[in-house]
């Protein structure tokens, strides 16, 4: 029996600029990456997750895949990541990406990209996994590069490549406790200002949003600290924290890894700059 799989790779990304307080976001692509791999045979209508299946997967498979379709076959969806969950590494816009690009090439050879992200970011919203439905983080992670977005609107601003030249260093702390990022919605005009940065210069956009994020949710500011002394470009905690990512050159990478293995997990990964890719497997 032939069956055909659509196996879908889409990247995770980095905060440069959290949307929560004022809806506008930014955020950059790394090589870190998540994969779906869907097929369909006839069946009694179960969706089949490894995993596990969770609400999110439902959300997506149910609103791409008609009604019909899903009660005459049986759904297999894998998931493989190697992307760090539940720190701010957008893992979760990773996987519900993944899984909608592969739902969609199911359904159409047309693909259209903003029919993708948009089932992703309502199937996200509808799961309670997101607040804002971190349309930047989704659309870092398709796309690659780096990406400005209205989240309120899911309307993509900006978005262009950034030099290879460059590496990502991530550390996860020890202390891996989140904090509450509702206190952000309180300074919507300083998180303004570091949008209105972000168009004309990423780095210092992303630098000003570690110090505000550190501040206002209590995150150690010392490995962004020591990192921008040591010769980092830019740093900030990701998301809603705890990562913080930084920033470096490639020949400061290394120095800069050895100097934050002392609060936490620290590893190096490169700028993806690639857009998010679905394979058609014929086995």
């Amino acid at each position: 029996m032939i069956t055909t799989y659509y196996k879908a790779t889409v990247h995770g990304a980095v905060s440069i600029v959290n949307a929560i307080a004022a809806g506008k976001g930014a955020a950059l692509g790394i090589s870190l990456e998540t994969t779906a791999t869907l097929n369909i045979t006839k069946g009694g209508g179960k969706l089949i997750c490894k995993p596990k299946k969770n609400t999110l997967f439902n959300y997506i498979v149910d609103s791409v895949i008609p009604k019909k379709i899903r009660q005459e076959n049986d759904i297999y969806l894998s998931i493989n990541s190697n992307i760090p969950i539940g720190v701010g590494l957008k893992s979760s816009s990773a996987v519900s990406s993944a899984v909608s690009l592969a739902c969609h090439s199911l359904m159409k050879d047309q693909l259209n990209d903003f029919d993708i992200l948009n089932t992703a970011v309502e199937s996200s919203k509808l799961a309670k996994i997101t607040i804002t439905g971190a349309f930047d983080d989704t659309t870092a992670c398709y796309f690659g590069g780096i990406v400005l977005t209205n989240n309120y609107s899911n309307i993509l601003i900006k978005r262009e490549p950034v030099m290879e030249d460059i590496r990502i260093i991530i550390l996860v702390p020890k202390n891996t406790e989140r904090k509450n990022v509702m206190k952000l919605i309180h300074f919507p005009d300083l998180f303004n200002k570091a949008f209105e940065l972000a168009y004309h210069d990423y780095l210092i956009a992303m630098k000003l949003n570690g110090i505000l994020i550190s501040g206002i949710m209590s995150y150690n500011y010392e490995p962004i600290l020591s990192s921008i002394e040591k010769g980092a470009l830019s740093a900030s905690i990701s998301g809603n924290g705890p990562a913080t990512a930084i920033i470096a050159k490639e020949k400061d990478a290394e120095a800069i890894k050895l100097n934050l293995e002392r609060y936490g997990e620290v590893f190096v990964c490169e700028i993806n700059n690639k857009k998010a890719k679905v394979e058609k497997i014929i086995g």
